[in-house]
This record gives C-alpha cells, structure tokens and sequence, in this order.
C-alpha cells in the first residue's frame, strides 16, 4: 500500500507532554464496529466490556535506556539501549554514530565505561566492563528515561518521568519504550474491570525504538521491521482459549498485546505458548485471529502503529476517528488520550 495514504496532519499543540492524571482520566474516543464514534474517558472502560472478556496486557518494564557518553578524546555520544545480547552486552542506537568504530571506549562515568564493537548504519554494538546485575544497577543509576523523540525534543526528562513513563503492569524489564495503552490503567479502574467479570492476563513484549520511527518505503510492502522479543505462557495461552470459546472477547492492550497475541496464534485463532522473536508487519487486508478489541493510543502519520489501527478498524474510519479527535482537542502520542477500538467483521 501507499505509504502516502496513512498521513495526516496534527497541529503541534495536540502533542500530549505529560499524561493525564489520575491516569484513567485520560479521554477515549471508542470507534464502534459500525463506524460510530462514542466519547469517554479511560474509566468508562468496564461499561464497554461485558463479562467473560479478557483484557490481555504487557507486562514489560522499561528501562532507563539513554545514556550521555564521551570518547577518550572528547566528543560527545548518545546511547539509546534496545536489546541486550549478552550479560555485559547491548545492541544501541548511538547519536552521532559516525563519530563511533569498533574498539573506541566510551566513558558514561567514572567508574562505568564500554567498548564499541560491531556498527551498522546507527546502530552499535556495546560491550562494557560489567555484566549481569553489577551492569543493571550502573544503567539505573546513570540512564535516564527514553522519552519518544517529539517529547525529548521539547522537554527533557525528568524524576517524574520514572514514574509516568512505567505501566502499572510493568514487571520484566528490557523495553526502550513504553507500551502507552497501559499507561492509562490505575488500581481503582482494574479492581472496577474485575467486579466486571472482565478476567486479565499477561504477555510480554520488549519494546524497541522502531515503534516511533516511520515508515520511509513509498510503499508498505518494502518496509521490514525490528525485530522484539515476546513471550506468552503455556498457561495463559490455554486461559485465554478457553475464554473465547465460552463467547469472550479478547481485548488487546496495546499493539504491542495484539502483535504477541496474533504471532502466538494458529489459522483458526487458537493460542500456543511462545517464546522467541516476532517482526509481524499488519497493514489493511491482515485478518485477525486472536483479537477482538484494541485499546490504543493516537499514533504518529506514516507509523507502523496507525496502520496497524487501520489494518483493525478500517483506514477510512481511522482517518475520519482522527479528525475527529484532533477537532475535538484530544491529546495525541506516548502521553496522550487513548482509541478503542471494536473490530472491522468482513
């Protein structure tokens, strides 16, 4: 498809740089399977959802990922973390990474150093001098948290950030990123959910950085992406089977739950236990198994996010839900408002 044809335009001021607090205040524009639109907040969840519903979150943790560095002789030099490949190594994104050759050494601080190995395009290897937990703890210390470009170039990050940048489900660490539908549940919305009849379970997806890069083939089908790590337990799996087949509709948080749901899923729909890597593309014409709803947040133009949300609820209606939202003053991106989403039936 027309890379084109996932553009829109969205006034600078509609970018959300804090997110709403308390986190369930955020607004919700629901987009219906009829192409209605409703408007609610966050909290109005449980009356959208039915009882045997299952809401299916990512429990990934980010961590503190950007980290300021210098050479020996004196230049400056980024590191954006995104995928631990040994326990003292990282493959990162560095800026600016022509400046970077394999064996330079890299100081973060006095006692936290690295070495530069491998380097495709912008990305590097990086080997340091610790490993394991010694290497967690300095990364804590050290790092700061990964905000999506649009914010980090408005406003630097800061302690409030290491609160409001985590899901409350966060659990296993190893994202560059947050996954943002998440950001929106608090304990009073999730016990309200579970008064519902409305079961949660977990998955696991490591979120890299290329969920903000944007697509820039002319055409989807010359777009490759990065490659994340998932993982769905045999026992969830068989959960959330049982679920559906009593009627329940899976409800995806994020596109990052649906990506390691639709991956972990066979030709009829049914679940299986996986742990490994997926690099799952959707675009308009993917049918979907294992989904039924998507909670989302508002996604950048050209980005593989927004046309997963076309993909699920019709370009066509996206792009009218989206102006809608910009019309109606929503907050858009990382910390914005959030779309739910009922499914396109063919």
């Amino acid at each position: 498809m027309d890379v084109a044809l996932f553009d829109y335009e969205l006034p600078e001021e509609r970018i959300a740089l804090r997110p709403a607090h308390p986190r369930d205040s955020a607004r919700m524009l629901v987009v219906k399977e009829d192409g209605s639109f409703a408007h609610a907040v966050v909290r109005d969840l449980p009356a959208f959802l039915r009882k045997g519903d299952t809401l299916v979150v990512n429990d990934s943790k980010v961590i503190p990922a950007r980290l300021h560095a210098r050479k020996a002789d004196g230049p400056a030099v980024e590191l954006l973390l995104h995928r631990r490949t040994a326990p003292d190594r990282f493959l990162a994104l560095a800026r600016p990474a022509r400046k970077l050759h394999p064996g330079d050494r890299l100081y973060i601080d006095d006692d936290f150093a690295a070495q530069v190995g491998a380097r495709q395009g912008g990305e590097v290897e990086v080997a340091f001098d610790i490993a394991g937990a010694a290497l967690d703890a300095a990364i804590a210390r050290a790092g700061e948290m990964p905000l999506p470009p649009y914010i980090a170039r408005r406003r630097a990050a800061d302690a409030r950030d290491a609160l409001d940048y985590q899901t409350i489900f966060a659990m296993h660490e190893g994202s560059s990123a947050a996954p943002t539908a998440g950001l929106h549940f608090t304990p009073e919305l999730l016990e309200r959910l579970g008064d519902a009849g409305v079961q949660r379970e977990r998955v696991t997806l490591h979120v890299g950085p290329g969920t903000f890069l944007p697509v820039n083939e002319p055409d989807t089908s010359a777009h490759r992406m990065h490659s994340e790590r998932i993982c769905i337990g045999a026992e969830t799996a068989d959960r959330i089977n049982a679920a559906r087949r009593a009627g329940g509709r899976v409800v995806a948080v994020g596109t990052t739950a649906l990506r390691t749901l639709e991956t972990a899923a066979d030709g009829d729909g049914t679940l299986h236990a996986y742990s490994g890597e997926t690099d799952l593309f959707i675009t308009p014409g993917w049918r979907f198994k294992s989904v039924d709803v998507l909670l989302t947040n508002f996604h950048l133009p050209r980005s593989t996010l927004f046309m997963l949300a076309s993909a699920f609820a019709g370009l066509d209606t996206m792009k009218r839900a989206y102006a809608a939202a910009i019309a109606e003053s929503y907050r858009f991106y990382s910390y914005g408002d959030a779309t739910l989403l009922f499914r396109t039936r063919a």
